[in-house]
């Protein structure tokens, strides 16, 4: 009761939210602020416009289409579909590009052949794969993880490699001083050294398993296949269904959202304040 009436004193004011506690606000309000005038602008726009509404649906045609899909399921076992073929292929890529990552960073020969082969995979548009997979698996799953995982292997071993070539050469001196084996220094040195880099490697490489991803579900159709968010976008296709393609473009953008800031910027936020480092306008 003292405390209460202390802190109703005239003059004393409760105490200041903490700068954590202001950033995480900001991170919250700001994007919510941003998807609040661009709904607003889209729905000014779908008035504004001399096109049907079939056409050029605004965000209330495009979110009447939800209950529908809901009611009948497809909504959810699409994404949950999709959502488990992105994370166990990811899974499977960063399991299969850090030791080739690592493989490739003490093996300067191997590097120099290997490596503009992988950088030009990076960039090759990962929906050329999707025609490759189908004539060699057919419409199965291991058509999708095919895809999936040519398109993000590539990124992160470049990431891993990355942090490697921006450890400082004292580190290696310093390690061998020590009389650390080769495995320890991979495990206690080179990769916390590098993580930065791989951890950036890691957010592009899901980037890039998720746009692989819905290449890949979007083309390959039928078959032994499950529905996914790509399936669900060609059926609006076929059916010739704006508002059900924005709605299922929405939740693509929603769920890559989501992991973003569930998943990647906390992850990031921790290693930079390890470093005693912040993000380029955080103080």
């Amino acid at each position: 009761m003292s405390t209460l009436t202390e802190l109703k004193a005239p003059g004393v004011q409760a105490p200041a939210p903490s700068a954590a506690t202001t950033r995480r606000l900001d991170a919250l309000v700001a994007p919510v602020i941003a998807v609040v005038v661009l709904v607003s602008l889209w729905q000014i726009l779908a008035w504004a416009s001399p096109l049907r509404s079939d056409l050029f649906p605004g965000p209330g045609a495009v979110l009447a289409k939800l209950p529908e899909l809901l009611a009948d399921g497809s909504l959810l076992g699409a994404v949950g579909t999709s959502l488990f073929r992105a994370v166990s292929g990811f899974v499977i890529a960063v399991l299969v590009a850090t030791p080739i990552a690592l493989l490739l960073a003490h093996q300067p020969l191997l590097r120099r052949g290997v490596g503009p082969l992988i950088s030009a995979m990076q960039v090759l548009p990962s929906i050329a794969w999707v025609p490759a997979a189908i004539i060699l698996f057919g419409l199965s799953d291991a058509t999708i993880y095919t895809v999936l995982l040519l398109g993000a292997i590539p990124s992160i071993i470049n990431g891993l490699l990355s942090g490697i070539d921006m450890i400082p050469q004292q580190y290696t001196a310093l390690s061998k001083v020590l009389g650390a084996s080769k495995r320890e220094h991979i495990l206690h040195v080179e990769l916390p050294a590098a993580l930065p880099g791989y951890v950036s490697g890691l957010r592009q490489g899901w980037a890039f398993a998720w746009r692989s991803l819905m290449a890949a579900e979007l083309i390959a159709v039928g078959g032994s296949l499950a529905l996914g968010v790509g399936s669900l976008l060609q059926r609006g296709r076929d059916l010739a269904d704006l508002p059900l393609v924005m709605l299922v473009i929405l939740v693509i953008l929603l769920v890559g959202a989501l992991i973003e800031l569930l998943c990647f910027a906390p992850l990031e936020r921790k290693l930079l304040r390890d470093r005693g480092m912040s993000r380029t306008g955080e103080k």
